[in-house]
């Protein structure tokens, strides 16, 4: 199968967890889907349709921090401001505690070779995370992924029914695909986040379950075993899938 490989680099980022309002905005060790499919669109500069769109990735950050930032907490006013006009606003400045993740780089594979030219002039800035994360990407180009049944996984995002097969990872609630169109309404899934190398030949498996797997040949290998990628969809059936408003 032929994908578009996309290696993007930059000095800062971070994934807000969408529940944290107020106080400390703690941040995803990986790029939700639903940033992944904004990024996809905003390289093509329109919202592209969901359907049949698959990607893959491996990130990784050098280290992490803290960034210190302002909410505005608005609400409706009564009264006049001092020159006499009617005031409709009022409020306060919060500051918060946001965690940024340092100097990432995301190896994203989407299974639309066909976009090439959009990558390699992108419509709008690139960014990954907040909209003060510049980006740039560093590698754009077409691979022949082979399935083989021997990989290893490390630094992505795999589907939260493999939780029972490896022995690693953090099972996490990420926004799956966010539906500008109608009034952005969020699509929540379930997903496995796996940090560490973790190889087939050290997972579980059940009878109904794969045993062969995309592979980069492209990439680094470990010990003459090659990187593993899974893609994810971002609408469709999907037993991970769960709406929510």
């Amino acid at each position: 199968m032929q994908a578009l490989k996309i290696v993007l680099e930059g000095v800062t980022t971070s994934f807000r967890y969408p529940h944290f309002m107020l106080g400390v905005q703690p941040s995803f060790p990986l790029p939700p889907p639903a940033t992944i499919y904004g990024h996809v669109c905003s390289a093509l500069g329109d919202w592209v349709e969901p359907e049949g769109l698959a990607f893959a990735y491996h990130f990784t950050a050098a280290g992490e921090g803290e960034d210190l930032e302002h909410i505005h907490v608005l609400s409706a006013a009564s009264g006049k401001l001092p020159g006499g006009e009617r005031k409709a606003l009022e409020g306060n400045v919060n500051p918060f505690r946001r965690r940024i993740l340092l100097f990432p780089q995301l190896t994203l594979y989407l299974n639309r070779p066909d976009w090439i030219d959009a990558f390699r002039a992108p419509r709008y800035p690139v960014i990954l995370g907040r909209s003060q994360d510049l980006a740039g990407y560093t590698r754009i180009e077409v691979v022949d992924l082979k399935q083989t049944e021997h990989v290893y996984f490390e630094h992505t995002l795999l589907p939260y029914t493999m939780a029972t097969q490896i022995p690693a990872g953090i099972v996490t609630l990420m926004p799956r695909w966010i539906d500008y169109r109608n009034r952005r309404r969020p699509v929540f899934a379930r997903y496995l986040i796996v940090q560490q190398r973790v190889t087939t030949a050290q997972m579980l498996r059940f009878d109904d379950q794969t045993s062969l797997y995309w592979s980069d040949p492209t990439a680094p290998s470990a010990g003459g075993v090659p990187l593993g990628l899974w893609f994810h969809t971002f609408v469709g059936a999907n037993d991970e899938a769960l709406a929510m408003a």
